[in-house]
């Protein structure tokens, strides 16, 4: 169970030096207990203290590490079972599969397709994560030359897929240094696999036939010393499937149950029959509950949105989505071309940018930090006043790339058009329409 701020507090060494950035322990204690603050921000927490706290503090759901270096997927690691209640943590690692079966040069040909799916959104780069390679035939160098090409030739992180420990092994030693995940130790093969993923300090997938007989296999391989795993309870039917990424999350948050304090793995590449119904429960599991979520391929038409989705989910519901501020290039705009500028409010940036590019008048957009709210949100909470747009027009430099000197605000923000003008003496400040949707038009009459 969690511990409270004075429980923390209690545990500090009370110097109140504020190395950690905050100006007392008590309140280090307090972000460490809301979860704003890491424990390695406290430079003199005896080893003692760190012990205890870094168990009392470890998330209900234990995060699991799949993959090295920058590309490291994070799964796991989550406290809550809404989102609204504070947020989620560790996005939903998508994956598709590869037989082992399958040629070089098509291995090669579609790796290259979906090292394309990267996609710029709000200052993200939204990509896949992970691939899968199923054994295909019981071919164990097959299988091994299909994960060292993977691992060695493309960003992805792996998932190895074999019932046959023999097989899993070749897979192992060909991939091991990208740290790639077992899949799947069940009842039959427990032994096996465990020792596999013990040896080689990898993360292991169990399988078994429901949640409850995933519990007497988690606790056989906890036992055996194996910290990350990864639960599939075996259902491949959607609602059933639903059914027990619920009942997991649940058992972990609500009843403290160790055995089930693990991310969890689906498969919708087993459960449709095209990729489009893929796509559909792909949607479903990134919502509730899926740690990994495995299709059989990526498509543009089905990742893009899948990425987005995720995207929404797991931003903090509580911090709006924004853009950096600072200064915006549309089309290839030169010193003659229009200056607007704007909220960082994520939405109000791509809707006006949207407009901005729809009207093929190359501009310069300005993006001025309003902590992510909109033009009259922002205008109404004194996050988008006269005096403080005017200075960041002057020190964003905007004037030494342009030589007429006009700047147009937004039609919700009329009222600062007089603060503005006594802040940039010589500049003519023109209001904009209201809507985004009649900036086209106004933009090609100016």
């Amino acid at each position: 169970m969690a511990l409270t701020g004075i429980q923390i507090f209690k545990l500090l060494p009370k110097t109140n030096c504020k190395e950690c950035g905050v100006p007392t322990c008590l309140a280090f204690a307090m972000n460490l207990a809301s979860g704003k603050a890491e424990l390695d921000s406290c430079p003199y927490v005896s080893d003692e203290a760190r012990e205890q706290l870094a168990e009392a503090s470890a998330p209900p759901i234990r995060q699991v590490d799949i993959g090295k270096g920058v590309r490291v997927g994070k799964t796991g690691g989550e406290t809550v079972l809404y989102r609204h209640e504070k947020t989620f943590f560790n996005p939903t690692l998508l994956a598709a599969t590869i037989g082992s079966d399958i040629s070089e040069s098509d291995l090669e040909a579609k790796l290259t397709v979906w090292n394309v799916f990267q996609y710029e959104r709000v200052g993200f780069n939204l990509r896949p994560e992970l691939v899968a390679v199923k054994d295909v035939n019981g071919d164990k160098d097959a299988f091994a030359n299909t994960a060292k090409k993977i691992a060695e030739t493309s960003e992805f992180n792996v998932i190895l897929m074999s019932g046959d420990a023999g097989v899993m092994k070749a897979g192992v030693e060909a991939c091991g240094f990208k740290r790639p995940l077992i899949y799947a130790a069940t009842e039959a093969n427990a032994d096996d696999f465990g020792a596999l993923a013990k040896d080689n300090d990898l993360p292991l997938a169990i399988k078994a036939d429901s949640v409850e007989a995933l519990i007497s296999l988690s606790d056989k391989l906890t036992g055996m010393g194996i910290k990350d795993l990864i639960l599939d309870s075996g259902a491949r039917e959607i609602k059933q499937s639903l059914e027990d990424q619920v009942a997991i999350r649940r058992a972990a948050l609500k009843s403290s149950n160790k055995s089930l304090g693990f991310p969890t793995i689906t498969f919708p590449c087993e459960m449709a029959s095209n990729l489009d119904m893929e796509a559909l429960i792909a949607g479903m599991f990134v919502a509730k509950y899926g740690g990994i979520v495995v299709v059989s391929d990526f498509i543009a038409e089905s990742i893009f949105p899948l990425l987005l989705e995720r995207l929404n989910i797991f931003t903090d519901p509580q911090r709006p989505m924004t853009v950096k501020e600072g200064i915006y290039e549309i089309g290839n705009p030169d010193e003659n071309s229009p200056v607007l500028i704007t909220t960082n409010f994520a939405l109000t940036y791509f809707i006006v940018s949207g407009e901005i590019e729809a009207s093929k008048v190359p501009s310069w957009l300005l993006i001025k930090d309003s902590e992510g709210l909109s033009v009259l949100t922002a205008w109404a909470a004194g996050k988008f006043a006269g005096d403080d747009v005017g200075a960041f027009v002057k020190k964003c430099g905007i004037a030494d790339k342009i030589k007429n000197n006009e700047l147009i605000i937004p039609g919700y923000a009329a009222a600062i058009a007089g603060d503005i003008e006594e802040e940039l003496p010589g500049w003519k400040i023109t209001v904009g329409p209201r809507e985004a949707a009649h900036l086209p038009a106004f933009i090609k009459q100016k």
